[in-house]
């Protein structure tokens, strides 16, 4: 697996896979990497002849600088877990790459308010700071597919409007939220979770659970 650190070194990487006439599927993460990205990067093989991640963990959109300071920092496992999946290359750009003195021109995306409600309400710019960052990523790595866990709602849908309103030609693979044996969505954050606070999330997913049961039974009951 290829390693690069700079926007020149992974373009020309990019370009050695592209004169093959090869596919490119793309993975971008900001580390602290667990089974479900491992899910995303073995999607992307069995569709692309090339797979790329990326770990850049993206400053702006922390709206808190403690939860910033928190977040696991786990390169070197990250980078194993990414050899060992098959990944051809990771990204891992300097903050100075991705935003240079210069900063890229962001282009004004239509959200629809949708930025603004759920998590947008209570976390505000966290997802104009998640725009910024996978617009550039994507200026940089012009994959043919982007890959995205289910597990992130909003998020994706608000990545599906970048992607409709400023890259057409990139499709999005949303790939089934990976949980663990008792239910609860693998998360980096959640590594910070005690015991009882994991027992306490797990809560909401068995409750939509039964209510997702429920509802199944009543339908074949009524028909």
């Amino acid at each position: 697996m290829q390693i690069y650190h700079t926007i020149s070194s992974i373009e020309h990487y990019l370009h050695l896979c592209r004169a093959t006439g090869g596919t490119v599927g793309f993975v971008p993460t900001m580390g602290a990497l667990h089974e479900g990205h491992i899910s995303l990067i073995t999607e992307s093989k069995k569709e692309n002849h090339f797979t790329i991640s990326s770990i850049f963990v993206n400053p702006t959109q922390f709206n808190n600088k403690e939860d910033l300071a928190k977040y696991p920092r786990t390169e070197v496992e990250d980078i194993d877990m990414l050899r060992k999946a098959g990944c051809d290359a990771v990204f891992i750009p300097y903050t100075t790459e991705i935003y240079p003195e210069k900063s890229y021109l962001i282009p004004d995306i239509d959200l629809h308010g949708m930025d603004e409600v759920m998590e947008g309400a209570f976390r505000p710019g966290h997802f104009k700071g998640v725009l910024q960052v996978v617009y550039i990523l994507l200026k940089i790595v012009e994959p043919d597919v982007l890959y995205l866990g289910q597990k992130d709602f909003q998020q994706q849908a608000i990545l599906r409007l970048l992607l409709d309103q400023q890259f057409p030609q990139i499709r999005m693979n949303t790939v089934a939220t990976y949980r663990s044996e008792s239910g609860l969505a693998l998360s980096s954050r959640n590594r910070r979770l005690t015991v009882e606070q994991k027992e306490q999330a797990l809560a909401i997913y068995r409750t939509l659970s039964e209510i997702k049961s429920k509802l199944l039974l009543i339908m074949f009951l009524k028909y």
